[in-house]
């Protein structure tokens, strides 16, 4: 492209990054905005990249990013809150005195969120990260599959059910409708609908009447929102039979003998 050879430069590092939600904003290393294809890409000259690093090998590509996490449209409590979890980023060059044409830098995910000296810093995962993962699944007692996909098959359509916040105290959350069973949120989701906790999910441990115990506690003030109640499941082979009657479903294997088996000894 002629304007990588020009005398002077006019190369401006770019930001896409898509939240999970469609929430979509852009951000330049540029001193001024700049609009490109219908988005504008607010400036912030104090975004420093470390390196890229890039391969033909199939290890990960990877680099960080600091400073751009101080913008008003990326906030430390959002991130930390986990709104921008998984969301796709896109880093390319730009010509700034003409933006459009673009020289893409990679693209990937959001991963690691840390904060080092007062400042925020982001880690950036290549599409190859995907390969690091297991690519079948380890045998367990406990069922693998997620209650109500597709290999679990439960339908979910009436263990849904919305309440509203009526106390908070630290992980607990008091309720103004009661469980449908002894326990029957444990394992679950529950979905903020209202609040400074509104798009959030959050993982039930357990249940108990109008109660529900989070696993964390929420990131902002709960009371009074609305919430959606997702049941959860055990995974246990006797919970999938007895409460749901989908053993036949089962992913898990219960009675398969367990590593200590080789250490066994007649009598031990």
């Amino acid at each position: 492209m002629s304007w990588l050879d020009g005398e002077c430069t006019t190369l401006a590092l770019c930001w896409r990054i898509e939240r999970r939600d469609g929430v979509t904003i852009g951000i330049t290393a540029h001193d001024r905005d700049l609009e490109i294809d219908g988005l504008v890409y607010r400036a912030a000259p104090g975004m420093t990249p470390s390196a890229i690093s890039r391969s033909a090998s199939l290890d990960a590509d990877s680099m960080d990013v600091t400073g751009a996490l101080t913008s008003t449209a990326i906030g430390e409590v959002d991130l930390l809150a986990g709104r921008w979890d998984g969301a796709r980023v896109m880093l390319f060059a730009t010509d700034w005195s003409a933006p459009g044409a673009r020289v893409a830098l990679g693209d990937g995910t959001i991963g690691a969120v840390e904060t080092r000296g007062g400042m925020l810093t982001a880690e950036l995962r290549g599409l190859s990260d995907a390969l690091e993962r297991p690519v079948v699944e380890e045998t367990s007692p406990e069922c693998r599959a997620e209650l109500g996909d597709r290999r679990c098959r439960v339908a979910m359509a009436g263990r849904r059910r919305f309440a509203r916040v009526t106390a908070v105290a630290g992980s607990v959350l008091t309720l103004d409708a009661g469980e449908p069973v002894a326990n029957g949120y444990g394992g679950g989701r529950l979905r903020w609908f209202g609040g400074g906790n509104s798009g959030l999910e959050d993982a039930i441990a357990r249940s108990d009447g109008a109660t529900v115990t989070l696993r964390r506690p929420p990131r902002f003030v709960g009371v009074g929102a609305l919430v959606e109640l997702v049941e959860g499941c055990d995974k246990s082979l006797a919970t999938c039979a007895g409460r749901f009657g989908n053993a036949v479903n089962f992913r898990g294997e219960p009675w398969l003998p367990g590593i200590d088996l080789l250490t066994r000894y007649p009598g031990g």
